[in-house]
């Protein structure tokens, strides 16, 4: 038997690249306020099956599932930046090299 969930993902109006896995049929009414507060408003980013079998770009799969089947919810953060990106965001002066 194949599990699968109807899923509607949201990306936050606060901070790139996060993005919030919720059952389609409920949204984002059970979203503890905290997180709520954090994440901002939610954007409609897309609707689609879930199953355990489908690949995602940058979450797993079954710890999304089970992250929205135990909680109502999963929460991708962004990428972690490379320590060596981060040189570009700093004036010639603070970049160590």
């Amino acid at each position: 038997m194949k599990q699968h969930l109807i899923v509607e993902v949201f990306r936050s109006s606060k901070h790139d690249g996060m993005y919030l896995y919720v059952k389609k049929s409920v949204g984002l009414k059970d979203i503890p306020e905290a997180l709520m507060t954090r994440f901002g408003s939610g954007v409609s980013a897309m609707t689609m099956l879930l199953t355990k079998d489908q690949k995602l770009a940058r979450a797993d799969t079954d710890k999304v599932i089970q992250g929205i089947q135990e909680k109502g919810f999963y929460l991708q953060l962004p990428p972690a930046k490379d320590e060596y990106l981060l040189d570009l965001y700093k004036t010639p002066t603070e970049a160590v090299y």
